[in-house]
């Protein structure tokens, strides 16, 4: 066996022997335009600026953190794709700046890093390609052809020699196949807007695609289905403020390429899990063009969101980049500094892999750091967003292989004047050692609670041993954040995400159905904790069609009642299906558009109707969204607690029955202990209400508690019913025993 040493001569004799191009070691050979040499500049900001100088003089500063590099070459592009190189020749603290006059918004470029290649050591400078500003504010163009265009890579792809392939260089020039970064300038204060500011406790996230959401929907001209604009327009804001949602959580929309192995099989990165530009709105969602125009209109979309209440999320994918591992493309930090990007092995030739994507952000180096906080900051700031969902959170808190909830990623989001004010939410966990960290990220942080996922789908589908998971999820899951001064908001509950079944499949699947992703259905979790009613996908059986209904209803009206923050799918409101597809990552079609016929269609009007009604009646009711966790314990002298369990005898629960297999429970929440004041100083005061879940597939008998929890109930909820009367409910006296339906939630405020 050939040492690494040994396999380097080797690859770098046989290149040269073999006339490949890539045995061409001195650069682009090829007629450039003359250029004006730069002006010195300033080495901040980092970017492309567009400004006036004091003497009147317009132009662009540009200024790249480029650490290790032996030199930078500008690179301007005009309408035809011409090319100009400028050299930077200014050097301030590994930052390579110039000023170049004339240069005015609307100008392409990118950026060509000449340096060492020796990918043994893990320096992979490559002047042939052409490197995207990690700090461009727009994009011009797609990577929809990288995958069929060997000239992206910065190795020789096809080279006979797989095992070797990544050390061979190769200086085929990929400007003509990849986009370019735009010169943005926008002055905008945001004086005009209002930003909601909901409290956590308040706040009901909507996580939606803003292609997905727009495309089909018949209200939104069709020039602006699929874009920032279609989201902006009243047609779509119309539903989510008859929803009554607060928030809207965007799947991916920072620039994101799409990986080789989808387009090679026809399809492409739908979810945008894949970013490639921290700074700018990805390109294909605009209406209104690429060349910076996709700026303002997604600030007019933050805007319009803002005016009617609605605060917008961005999920954010800063733990990996679209260059994947050591086989993957050349686009832009992979091409400026590797090893100072890029967490790499004890074989620096090998990417740290602890996204499972090919390569993991080096989040402890200071300049990466920095690259991901003024990204944040930029889009507090100047793009209007009022928080952020960080994808594998895990890979961020690492320090130099432990995850570390003292590493210099959190501590800096930590003090930071701008970003500790936002919604910050931690998906808080990757797939490395150590990698789930559910409970452990630190005050000021929410987090993904998957076993409130977890907990709740197995309830629904009768699976749990035992109710003590269950009691824990429902009344805000303080085994997990009740320390160092987190609150019940710091869970955000969600029964469905983007990645997985949609609530619709997750009650008419039992195993996925993935085959149009082009993978023989290897892709995707097999940990599903779904139940299809008998019956595998749809059908023309009424009785299970209505059972699945049902079951559809339980798991919104458990999670609307719960104690956090609640997290739903745009899409199943609707009864929206991916047809049994749980990792529709790559469906740009209607297996993930929302099908807005679905609100017209009489079997799933009442879904839509239902959710809207208890997001409403969460808002009114401050018991349903605490802000403290529960204590369990009497705070007056007749004995009655802020919470109390209940087993289906109407006893208050004993040890012993949190440990005994049971398929009902009742959740008393009392609306005269809830902490805290208003904001005038007068203690908060609400109804209190009894909740009953039901996951037997039989009736059985409740009796509801006496004094001193209620003298009478009036039923509010009754998921057993289709359609949901907006009169007051039926009474019952304290001491009856009622009937529960099979599978049902009834929920019943003291009168």
């Amino acid at each position: 066996m050939t040492s690494a040493a040994e396999q380097r001569a080797l690859a770098e004799g046989r290149a040269a022997e073999s006339g490949h191009p890539a045995a061409v070691v001195d650069g682009v050979r090829r007629a450039l335009p003359a250029a004006p040499p730069a002006w010195p500049g300033a080495p901040t900001p980092l970017g492309a600026r567009f400004r006036v100088g004091p003497d009147g003089v317009a132009g662009t500063n540009f200024a790249l953190w480029a650490g290790g590099a032996e030199a930078v070459r500008l690179c301007l592009f005009d309408e035809r794709g011409r090319e100009t190189q400028i050299p930077l020749t200014e050097l301030t603290h590994e930052i390579w700046h110039g000023f170049v006059p004339g240069v005015m918004p609307g100008q392409r470029y990118g950026y060509r890093v000449d340096g060492r290649w020796d990918p043994w050591t893990g320096a992979r400078w490559n002047p042939a390609k052409l490197l995207l500003d990690p700090y461009a504010r727009a994009v011009d163009g797609e990577y929809a052809v990288f995958g069929l265009s060997p000239e992206v890579y910065g190795h020789v792809r096809d080279w006979p020699e797989q095992h070797v392939a990544d050390t061979v260089r190769d200086d085929r020039d990929s400007a003509p196949y990849v986009p370019k970064g735009v010169v943005v300038h926008d002055d905008d204060d945001w004086a005009d807007d209002r930003r909601p500011k909901t409290p956590w406790a308040d706040s009901v996230i909507y996580e939606l695609h803003v292609r997905g959401f727009t495309r089909l929907h018949p209200g939104i001209p069709e020039e602006l289905r699929g874009t920032y604009a279609g989201l902006a327009h009243p047609a779509a804001i119309e539903h989510l403020v008859k929803l009554g949602v607060t928030a809207v959580e965007l799947l991916p929309v920072h620039q994101f390429a799409h990986e080789d192995h989808l387009l090679r099989r026809g399809l492409m990165n739908y979810w945008g899990y894949n970013s490639i530009g921290y700074f700018a709105p990805h390109a294909a969602y605009a209406a209104s063009g690429t060349t910076g125009q996709q700026v303002g209109e997604f600030k007019r979309m933050v805007r319009a969101l803002h005016a009617a209440g609605i605060e917008v999320v961005l999920d954010v994918v800063y733990n990996h980049t679209a260059e994947a591992g050591e086989l993957g493309p050349t686009l832009s930090l992979k091409g400026i500094d590797n090893r100072g990007y890029y967490r790499l092995q004890d074989d620096a030739r090998r990417f740290a892999d602890y996204t499972g994507c090919g390569n993991t952000l080096h989040v402890v180096q200071p300049q990466v750091l920095r690259l991901i906080t003024d990204s944040l900051r930029y889009w507090v700031t100047e793009m209007g967003v009022d928080g952020f969902r960080f994808d594998l959170a895990a890979a961020l808190a690492r320090s130099m292989h432990d995850v570390d909830m003292l590493s210099p990623f959190l501590a800096v989001i930590a003090q930071d004047p701008v970003l500790r004010r936002v919604k910050l939410i931690a998906e808080p966990w990757d797939i490395g050692s150590g990698g789930y960290q559910v409970g452990a990220f630190p005050p000021l942080w929410a987090e993904w609670n998957d076993r409130y996922r977890n907990a709740v789908r197995d309830f629904w589908r009768h699976a749990l041993p035992d109710v003590r998971e269950m009691g824990y999820r429902l009344s805000g899951s303080s085994d997990l954040y009740a320390w160092g001064g987190r609150r019940p908001y710091a869970s955000v509950n969600f029964v469905t995400a983007h990645d997985g079944f949609t609530l619709r499949d997750l009650v008419s699947y039992e195993t996925k159905h993935n085959e149009a992703n082009g993978e023989n259905n290897r892709d995707g979790t097999d940990d599903n904790r779904s139940w299809n009613g008998g019956t595998e996908g749809e059908t023309d059986d009424e009785r299970i069609r209505a059972l699945r209904r049902r079951q559809l209803r339980n798991l919104l009206t458990t999670l609307l009642l719960s104690t956090g923050v609640p997290m739903l799918v745009a899409g199943d409101e609707l009864g929206r299906t991916q047809r049994g597809n749980n990792n529709a990552y790559c469906q740009d079609n209607e297996i993930s558009w929302l099908d807005w016929s679905l609100l017209d269609d009489p079997a799933w009007r009442p879904l839509f109707d239902l959710t809207s009604r208890l997001i409403a009646l969460r808002h009114r009711h401050p018991v349903l969204r605490r802000r403290a966790f529960f204590s369990g314990r009497a705070h007056s002298a007749d004995g009655l607690r802020d919470l109390a369990w209940f087993t289906s005898r109407g006893e208050e629960m004993t040890e012993g029955d949190w440990y005994a297999p049971a398929a009902t429970l009742g959740m008393y929440l009392s609306g005269r202990d809830i902490p805290g004041r208003d904001v005038r100083g007068a203690p908060v005061v609400d109804d209190s209400f009894l909740a009953v879940l039901h996951a037997g597939d039989r009736p059985t008998g409740f009796v509801l508690p006496g004094p001193p929890w209620a003298e009478r109930y009036e039923v509010v909820v009754d998921t057993s019913r289709e359609e949901q009367a907006e009169a007051p409910g039926t009474v019952h006296g304290a001491g009856e025993e009622i009937t529960v339906p099979a599978r049902a939630v009834l929920l019943l405020r003291v009168a």
